[in-house]
């Protein structure tokens, strides 16, 4: 009988709402073993300032493998650089966040961990500690020595993105035929690898308005975009495109379709997380680990409170599991 999961869970922010979801988490059981690579003390505070009881123990690797217990917590301790107070941001602890990030990611680089869920992290406080910072999946990239590709999912809908955290000013000069090549071929293989699609068909939007109305509205259809997709017909990869933006998503366009490429961030993200934010996962392909996360950010205004929603921690939970292919 093979090994359950082991995830690596990190709360992300710790003045925010990330440590508050992983104590709510531990009320219930889950069929993986979960590792929250974390400051204990900072764990032990939040779950007081909750009212909930929660035991932990410190993890080790060599340990046989438990399904997630309802009541208890499996950490792999991190020390804070100072203790955190919910909602305040304190730069000293950037350097903490990225630590438990880099645990993480090495540890499923080496096997110890099948997936990585993340919390939501506070880029501004990662920046303000000294470390140039611009999100979850660049850093991974860097880490893993990997070009990756963004994707988010709700039920019935996957949008994966061709550039993410760029100034609108850039994004254009960011898509060359190269990198929209890349991007098709990493969403094809892993909607095939990943999430058992035999013949994916993906849908591209255009970068224009009216994917450029022939010329009139800018020349990236015409000169990067249907080029690349011509080719990769050529290629075996069933493609539609280039679609308008603002028609893109229309329940009609979408029957038949396993996943949009979005060109930018908020064209495909605004859609997605209008539909269903709170139960939307945050998907890294392109990475020779499995990583996903929440699709909110700290909600510093939450923590501490018990307001928290786990409802995007819990489908990105739900989704590592599903792809390590052993559900």
């Amino acid at each position: 009988m093979a090994e359950i999961p082991r995830i690596a869970l990190t709360p992300g922010e710790p003045a925010g709402i990330g440590p508050d979801l992983c104590i709510k988490l531990a009320r219930r059981s889950f069929p993986a073993q979960l590792v929250l690579i974390a400051d204990p003390e900072l764990l032990s505070q939040r779950a007081s300032a909750l009212g909930e009881e929660i035991r932990w123990r410190t993890f080790d690797p060599q340990a046989p493998r438990s399904p997630q217990a309802a009541g208890s917590l499996l950490i792999h301790p991190q020390t804070l650089g100072r203790p955190a107070q919910p909602g305040c941001l304190d730069p000293a602890n950037g350097a903490y966040v990225l630590k438990t990030l880099e645990i993480a990611c090495d540890g499923c680089l080496d096997g110890t961990f099948d997936a990585l869920v993340t919390g939501p992290v506070h880029k501004g406080a990662i920046n303000a500690a000294g470390f140039p910072f611009t999100g979850h999946t660049e850093f991974l990239a860097r880490r893993c020595h990997a070009d990756p590709l963004m994707l988010l999912a709700i039920p019935g809908l996957r949008v994966a993105l061709a550039t993410t955290h760029l100034p609108l000013r850039q994004v254009a000069d960011a898509i060359t035929r190269e990198q929209l090549a890349r991007c098709l071929q990493i969403l094809h293989e892993d909607l095939r690898e990943k999430f058992r699609c035999p013949a994916p068909r993906i849908l591209v939007c255009g970068l224009n308005p009216h994917a450029g109305e022939g010329g009139h509205l800018g020349r990236e259809e015409i000169e990067v975009i249907e080029p690349v997709l011509q080719e990769l017909r050529r290629a075996g990869l069933d493609l539609v495109g280039p679609v308008p933006g603002d028609t893109a998503f229309v329940p009609d366009r979408l029957v038949g379709v396993d996943a949009v490429l979005a060109m930018y961030h908020d064209q495909g993200l605004a859609v997605l997380k209008a539909q269903g934010f709170g139960r939307a996962v945050n998907i890294t392909l392109g990475l020779p680990i499995l990583r996903t996360s929440v699709d909110h950010g700290t909600a510093l205004s939450l923590a501490g409170t018990g307001q928290g929603d786990t409802s995007s921690l819990e489908a990105a939970l739900r989704t590592a599991l599903e792809l390590t292919g052993r559900t």
